[in-house]
């Protein structure tokens, strides 16, 4: 009488049991592990619309979307830790601190978000403008509970920042689907030739930004969110698809840097597209920096 006792599974179970199992990785990695994660960007990003031997250390945060799951109050915490870790000058929140429609999330009041981000450093101050998810909720709602702390809301608004030997100006658009973004109007509060840096939450604003801002930031994209081999990034929610997914980009002469952000919408999942901070080391392209060991003119 024949027995199956100690048969080897066959070729097409083993091959079934590999793909569920790549599968729950899989899962497991874009719903749970990546969506925890919290990662910082270094960029040095020389400017030719920098004109200062001194480099800015500038923090640019975005999407924080808190509430989003594996993304909550604890979260944040650890976020605003981070950033004041790396010792920024001036720190940029590019919008979308809440979201109240996402898988598996939970609502977080804008107050107690504000609360937590009053405890960021920078000397130079803290900037933020409101992305489309808070303008959903309620820009007014949103506006009062960062400028309650202390944080400066800069909505179509010009902000001249007196750092030593190197001023520059904060220039805030509103959101540019959501709000009611006035370009030209907040560059002509702009009144000497300090260089200004943009920050706004939507980068499809940049083909209009003129030669005259030094760099535009922004967020929303999320980086995509998800990144699918040979296939690119699924979600970018622009009108442009992925010319200004992440990073920095560079259009005749003219500088925009996007964050990844640090929460999700709609479905609370990443893969291949950390959350991050980003801190940007803001140089001039043209200015000549001593070289090391080089003591420069008057040195022995």
């Amino acid at each position: 009488m024949k027995t199956t006792k100690g048969r080897r599974p066959s070729w097409s179970a083993r091959i079934l049991a590999l793909l569920l199992g790549s599968g729950a990785l899989l899962i497991g990695w874009g719903f749970w592990w990546e969506p925890g994660r919290l990662v910082v960007r270094d960029e040095s990003l020389a400017l030719s619309g920098w004109e200062y031997e001194r480099p800015l250390r500038a923090v640019l945060i975005a999407d924080l979307h808190v509430g989003s799951p594996r993304n909550g109050l604890d979260q944040l915490r650890r976020l605003v830790e981070k950033t004041n870790d790396l010792a920024p000058e001036v720190v940029l929140i590019a919008g979308d601190l809440v979201i109240d429609n996402v898988f598996g999330g939970t609502f977080v009041a804008p107050e107690e978000i504000a609360v937590e981000l009053a405890a960021l450093e920078a000397p130079l101050g803290v900037f933020a403008v409101l992305g489309n998810h808070d303008r959903w909720l309620s820009p007014e709602r949103v506006k009062k509970a960062l400028t309650d702390v202390g944080i400066t809301v800069v909505e179509n608004r010009a902000v001249r920042v007196a750092a030593p030997g190197a001023p520059f100006w904060v220039a805030g658009i509103s959101d540019f689907w959501t709000g009611h973004p006035d370009l030209e109007g907040t560059l002509a509060q702009v009144d000497d030739d300090a260089p200004v840096l943009l920050v706004t939450h939507n980068p499809d604003l940049f083909p209009d930004v003129p030669d005259r801002v030094a760099l535009t930031l922004a967020g929303h994209t999320h980086g995509g969110q998800v990144i699918i081999p040979f296939v690119g990034r699924a979600i970018t929610p622009s009108r442009f698809g992925e010319r200004y997914a992440v990073g920095h980009v560079v259009e005749e002469a003219r500088h925009i840097f996007v964050s990844s952000g640090v929460g999700t919408s709609r479905l609370g999942v990443r893969f291949r597209v950390p959350p991050e901070v980003a801190l940007l080391e803001i140089s001039c392209a043209s200015c000549v920096m001593p070289s090391q060991g080089d003591p420069g003119p008057g040195g022995p």
